[in-house]
């Protein structure tokens, strides 16, 4: 059986996966400096998530604290638990060291973009569990800008072929 999460430990996850990548983005931005500017900009749009998701945490009261997420069929909770042990993606590794071994830029762009795919899907998974009152259409907003985040790093790969 899983141990549950609770809202208060969902969104500490998100408010890590929105850390992890800026500094990765910031890194990165160091190394490859002929895309430079446009991880910077993702940089400063995860920050941006990152305050959003401060706040939403912020704004739980103290009985959503540590109630469990609602999840009937424990489904949100398995992808979660997968997700936290590191199986996706490991939140508690260092996002500078994602970045050792790729050396040209278009690498870099697609190890992006699957760190944005990973992200959307905890966050569907976020969605599901959070109320209107908590702040779902926000999390939906963030959806819709990592999604966005797909469109630019895909863009500037299709640009460097």
């Amino acid at each position: 059986m899983a141990i549950p999460f609770s809202a208060d430990e969902v969104f500490e996850m998100a408010e890590q996966i929105e850390r992890n990548g800026a500094t990765f983005y910031r890194t990165a931005a160091e190394k490859f400096t002929d895309i430079g500017p446009v991880l910077l900009d993702l940089a400063r749009m995860e920050d941006e998530h990152l305050k959003t998701f401060t706040t939403m945490r912020a704004d739980l009261s103290g009985g959503e604290l540590d109630t469990p997420v609602y999840d009937p069929d424990g489904e949100v909770q398995m992808y979660l638990r997968v997700m936290a042990d590191g199986n996706i993606f490991d939140l508690k590794t260092d996002p500078a060291q994602q970045l050792a071994g790729i050396t040209t830029s278009q690498a870099v762009l697609k190890r992006a973009m699957q760190a944005e795919r990973d992200s959307i899907a905890f966050y569907v998974g976020l969605k599901e569990s959070v109320s209107k009152k908590a702040g779902k259409d926000k999390v939906q907003a963030i959806i819709r800008e990592e999604v966005g985040h797909m469109a630019i790093l895909n863009e500037k790969l299709q640009a460097l072929k």
